[in-house]
């Protein structure tokens, strides 16, 4: 089991960071009916890590006990019917899965899953008919039509059922959904707060840790606790014992996008195009989301542009991200970025390096 798996606190009681919100939540969860709730903040903050902490707290260990399934949803899709098929994760008391994921139909799975969880209500110690909760991940992606009918099915069904909503930026979320819930903001630790985490782990696995190490770790991470406890993984499984000056890996997936930006640099030409889209599809295949790949891809491009085409090439890389946020196939968006068909300004850089 991954070090981020296996340290990953079980109770609010044993968070270590963001301890202060984590003893509000015990609080909002203990002494009164708990509200919808939204968790917003950075990726790798441990939006995830409180949210489980919460379910736990309120259903006890049965919270534990989960079964991934990939369920069928049949809906009515105006004169049509449609099947819709998405991952989820359950137990007892709550599902969790990502809307987002199904695309411009992702507002039929927002109605029929929570109109699902209604009918199935679980039955609590005394005898009465309790409440699910339902997790919601990447809210933030969500269609505006999606949006506005979570909005109508969180006010007929509230009695039924508890939403958790998960995202990183809640300007994207609308007004109407983020009144309905109590907004709970994650932000990302401090490099402080990121040393203390793995010098606990590295206690509990009984390693012997340099002065400074686990800094420098921290101070690669980008304020991100998972990716720093990736990282601090990688250098056990690469090198152990530890030296003072060891070198911290990036991430694979950055230097394969390092290797595609090298590639651009080299050549045009329809071959080296089609070698760069394999890739990207390689990427998008392992999971990286698609938007990432943009602006890691754009990051690595900056480095290698003179300085009159670096604002040309943003322009174009900003112009097919949002494009890629109103399509469906997020490659067709990067390989347009990368391709140059409207970006001249790689056109001739790429001419230039012909010269």
């Amino acid at each position: 089991m991954l070090w981020v798996d296996k340290y990953r606190p079980k109770t609010l009681d044993n968070v270590l960071v963001h301890q202060d919100v984590a003893q509000n939540l015990k609080k909002l969860v203990t002494e009164q009916d708990c509200p919808h709730l939204l968790f917003y903040g950075p990726s790798g903050s441990g939006k995830k890590t409180l949210i489980m902490a919460v379910i736990r707290q309120m259903f006890g260990p049965s919270a534990e006990k989960v079964k991934v399934e990939n369920k069928t949803w049949k809906v009515e899709a105006g004169s049509r019917t449609i099947d819709i098929e998405l991952t989820t994760l359950s137990s007892t008391n709550h599902v969790e899965l990502n809307p987002s994921d199904a695309g411009f139909q992702d507002r039929y799975i927002v109605q029929e899953i929570i109109k699902e969880m209604a009918k199935n209500r679980p039955i609590d110690t005394k005898g009465k008919k309790g409440y699910k909760v339902l997790v919601l991940n990447e809210v933030d992606k969500l269609s505006r039509e999606a949006q506005h009918s979570l909005r109508r099915t969180m006010e007929k069904y509230s009695a039924y059922c508890r939403l958790i909503l998960c995202c990183n930026s809640s300007s994207k979320v609308t007004e109407a959904i983020r009144s309905r819930c109590l907004n709970v903001r994650i932000n990302a630790p401090t490099e402080e707060q990121i040393v203390n985490v793995l010098e606990f782990i590295g206690k509990k696995e009984g390693l012997k840790i340099p002065s400074g190490f686990t800094a420098r770790i921290a101070e690669k991470s980008n304020r991100s606790l998972r990716r720093a406890i990736l990282s601090f993984e990688t250098c056990r499984v690469q090198q152990y014992p530890f030296t003072s000056n060891q070198s911290i890996p990036p991430m694979d997936w950055e230097e394969y996008i390092s290797e595609i930006a090298s590639d651009i640099m080299k050549e045009q030409s329809p071959k080296r195009l089609y070698q760069v889209r394999l890739k990207l599809y390689e990427l998008l295949v392992n999971c990286i989301p698609p938007e990432i790949v943009l602006k890691r891809l754009l990051y690595e491009l900056l480095k290698k542009l003179d300085i009159e085409l670096k604002h040309e090439v943003c322009h174009w890389a900003a112009y097919y991200e949002h494009r890629m946020r109103l399509g469906q196939k997020a490659i067709f968006h990067i390989e347009g970025t990368v391709s140059g068909e409207k970006n001249r300004a790689l056109v001739k850089l790429r001419q230039k390096a012909w010269l």
